[in-house]
């Protein structure tokens, strides 16, 4: 099958054209008819298959061809995605394949001011793309109008629980009008997603190109056992030896990523740390650095394993395994993306022998082990449970209060606190008095 008789228009045809694409991938071959044919769907596929095209070229069919006459633009589509990134992504996405369109769309995510996101909501979107916390602060500000909303996506929905945001998008789904098309992918299916999915779709098509969970065939991965106080120098080594560029680092905290990035750019390694704790232009500029090959690598946390979509990204590596099995899988689909191959290295410590079974459990494969010369772990070490973070799963916790910029802002019990210790008559406050007279006296 072609894109040409796939369904799609001129238009629509032309932009994917341009981008160099005649043939849709297998999601996107199973996806697009049926979603023109208004049904809901429950698509899951591994990561760089062309999950995010699977919806936007119908969903732009849809509202170009069912134009909306006069008076302002309402909200006819709504895409939720976990991250930050992964929204700039999916609006790029957009506006690359509707150039041709009438339609307007719009992003909107924390992290940067909301004035500006509320100016271009004011001049009416077809199309918004937004990450939960967000658009919960749109919404008790009333700043935007759901109630036109034709077609709701959930994109990586698995992402999203991992994340906690269950309670987010029950409080989303409340707002918007009950007849609508839902369409859900994601890259793996869980009893978590099977319960979302059976409350949120109307008998959906299944679209299931890959068996879930498990790694893309064009992904060769290889574990290289080491200890984990020479992990970084063996990376340097590789790098450096291997000569890579665009490499993708995975560590499994902020403050390491930091220190992993820092210390290989002393070892003259260009690199850059992308996380939570970054603010939102730190990220972008990150990350545009190292898709046009100013840094030579970037360290991540996982918040970035759904958020990089670069085609021809050669190298993966995990410099430390996750606590999740599943987003190894996550990771490593960064590559191997648009029919290229990639390689997903692993850098394992004794430490790690649990987190590594439980991979090669999921993935249903044994992933092969080479011992690198001068670099051979010491049997003598003895394994330490790895510290759990943000990557294990938790329970849903209640949504930290933010202000209007999306930033998290004290809780009324810490603010409270703060005024009491400044107050006459505070514990404090008499302590600091009674310490006062008690130096008063000495002098």
């Amino acid at each position: 099958m072609s894109f040409d008789t796939i369904g799609l228009s001129a238009d629509i045809l032309r932009a994917v054209s341009e981008q160099g694409y005649s043939e849709p991938t297998p999601v996107q071959e199973q996806a697009i008819p049926v979603i023109l044919e208004r049904n809901d769907i429950l698509a899951g596929a591994q990561t760089g298959t062309g999950k995010t095209a699977g919806f936007t070229l119908p969903l732009l069919e849809i509202l170009s061809s069912e134009k909306k006459s006069g008076g302002k633009r309402p909200v006819r589509a709504l895409v939720l995605t976990p991250t930050r990134e992964l929204a700039a992504q999916v609006e790029e996405s957009i506006k690359t394949y509707g150039k041709y369109t009438a339609l307007k769309s719009c992003v909107i995510f924390g992290g940067v001011k909301i004035g500006p996101q509320i100016n271009k909501l004011r001049s009416g979107v077809d199309i918004l793309v937004a990450t939960p916390g967000r658009l919960l602060d749109h919404i008790q500000q009333r700043t935007l109008d759901l109630s036109k909303v034709e077609i709701l996506v959930l994109d990586e929905a698995d992402r999203m629980l991992d994340m906690g945001f269950i309670r987010d998008i029950q409080k989303i789904l409340a707002v918007l009008p009950k007849q609508r098309q839902n369409l859900l992918f994601s890259a793996t299916f869980s009893n978590e997603i099977k319960t979302l999915a059976g409350k949120l779709l109307n008998s959906p098509v299944l679209i299931e190109v890959a068996k879930k969970n498990t790694a893309s065939e064009m992904v060769s991965q290889i574990i290289y056992p080491v200890d984990k106080s020479r992990k970084r120098e063996l990376l340097t080594t590789l790098i450096k030896s291997e000569k890579w560029f665009q490499v993708l680092v995975f560590a499994r905290t902020k403050h390491g990523a930091d220190r992993l990035a820092s210390q290989l750019s002393r070892e003259r390694v260009p690199a850059a740390a992308i996380h939570g704790n970054k603010s939102q232009g730190q990220r972008t500029r990150a990350l545009e650095d190292f898709k046009n090959n100013k840094v030579q690598v970037l360290v991540a946390t996982d918040i970035a394993a759904r958020g990089i979509d670069i085609d021809q990204l050669p190298h993966v590596v995990n410099y430390e395994l996750p606590n999740v099995p599943e987003d190894y899988v996550h990771r490593i689909g960064r590559t191997g993306r648009a029919g290229h191959e990639g390689q997903a290295v692993s850098l394992v410590c004794i430490d790690e022998k649990k987190l590594l079974n439980d991979i090669e459990r999921l993935i249903n494969q044994q992933i092969p082990k080479v011992i690198i010369d001068g670099f051979e772990p010491d049997p003598t070490i003895k394994a330490e449970p790895t510290k759990k973070t943000g990557g294990q799963r938790t329970r849903q916790k209640a949504r930290p209060t933010r202000n209007a910029n999306g930033e998290n802002a004290p809780s009324n019990k810490n603010n409270s606190r703060r005024r009491n210790s400044k107050r006459p008559g505070s514990t404090e406050s008499t302590g600091n008095n009674q310490q006062r007279r008690s130096n008063a006296k000495k002098r």
